[in-house]
């Protein structure tokens, strides 16, 4: 009599980022079943402006992992064993087309989020995918037990991969503690406010020993673009209200600017280095000719173009959906992305108290994580059957 083999079954709660990979990782060797409550991948068609912002070109995993204020060393040994090269290969075997811009963001050929959407949903076609809401998870004899709002089903293991705020329950149900969450890569609010949808380029600000250097929009109510949102992830756990501190222009020779355009306004000389908007408003008395420049004005000037101080008093929204905070990364085993306190539970993506700055870096800790912690689900399989 010829004995029955019957795959090792895997739960994965979350359809999103990085459950998918997940799935797309197990699906030959597991019967893999996603539980997601909306439609899988759902989250992936706003990443990069639509765009999908699959990764960034650093492929250093020490460099790659400065560029996340929580989980940098962590980080260390996942993104050694799966890096940006890796996951661009993934996506070049499905049939996702990939190309650089300058600033090393990498984006498919298609610049189509629903696209990459499709071509990975494709690629997991034959993976059980149940629109059921998982309430919890329950240690079961060596097993683990997923309750949903309609049932409940038995796995040999289970990821979490549910992105943040969902999983915490269930997270905390076991035992694990979670690091408070508070908005990341967010708009700010303000005290000065300036002309709304002026943007400024390569503007310098210093968070700590930190120094900063990307475009800034000016909004209704305070600042929002790059620069904004780094400094929101960077000073995630700060009390507001603080202080930061912008450098527009670098140095520039003001002096000599006035000297050779005796005859100008200094609002219209000034906007010869930022928009003019931007230059009537900080600009003292600026339709003064520049060879009527007192050294008051010029030092008053001075201050605003290279260190403009803003007091920021609380977050605007207005930027990508990153939350700062998750499971505590102690924990959880780096090499495997198994829980410490939960035999065959294992977190992967945003769940995890790990967030980047914009430019793929939140997306690849989501392909990153999964990958590793599917490598570890494949040991732990390996060890069980030997």
């Amino acid at each position: 009599m010829v004995q029955e083999f019957h795959k090792p079954c895997i739960g994965i709660i979350g359809g999103g980022p990085a459950g998918c990979f997940c799935a797309y990782q197990l699906q030959n060797i597991c019967d893999v079943t996603v539980f997601e409550m909306t439609s899988p991948l759902k989250t992936l068609l706003v990443t990069g402006g639509g765009r999908c912002n699959l990764a960034h070109a650093e492929y250093n995993f020490k460099e790659l992992a400065k560029f996340y204020p929580r989980g940098e060393k962590f980080l260390y040994s996942i993104f050694s064993k799966f890096s940006t090269a890796d996951t661009l290969e993934v996506f070049r075997s499905i049939g996702v087309e990939t190309y650089t811009q300058e600033d090393n963001r990498i984006f498919p050929t298609t610049n189509s989020a629903a696209d990459v959407r499709a071509k990975l949903l494709a690629a997991i076609s034959a993976v059980t995918i149940k629109k059921e809401k998982a309430l919890r998870v329950n240690p079961l004899d060596g097993k683990l037990e997923v309750v949903t709002v309609l049932g409940s089903y038995e796995f040999d293991s289970v990821i979490v991969a549910t992105g943040g705020h969902a999983g915490y329950n269930i997270a905390k149900y076991l035992g694990h503690n979670i690091i408070e969450p508070r908005p990341a890569l967010v708009g700010l609010k303000t005290d000065k406010i300036f002309h709304s949808g002026v943007v400024l380029k390569n503007v310098k600000t210093k968070i700590g020993k930190q120094v900063l250097q990307d475009d800034i929009l000016f909004t209704h109510n305070g600042i929002s673009g790059p620069l904004a949102f780094k400094i929101s992830s960077l000073m995630a756990r700060e009390k507001f209200p603080y202080t930061v501190t912008l450098d527009i222009t670098g140095d520039v020779d003001l002096q000599k600017m006035f000297n050779e355009n005796p005859h100008k306004t200094l609002k219209n000389l000034v906007g010869e280095l930022v928009p003019k908007s931007f230059a009537s408003e900080i600009c003292p008395s600026g339709d003064i000719k520049c060879s009527q420049v007192s050294a008051k004005i010029r030092e008053e000037l001075m201050k605003n173009l290279r260190s403009l101080e803003l007091k920021v008093l609380s977050t605007a929204g207005g930027g990508e959906v990153v939350t700062c905070g998750g499971v505590d990364l102690k924990e959880i085993n780096p090499k495997t992305m198994e829980s410490k306190l939960v035999p065959h539970l294992y977190f992967c993506g945003e769940v995890l108290d790990i967030d980047g700055f914009c430019g793929g870096f939140n997306l690849q800790n989501c392909w990153s994580t999964a990958f590793v912690a599917t490598e570890g689900i494949k040991h732990d399989l390996h060890r069980s059957t030997s």
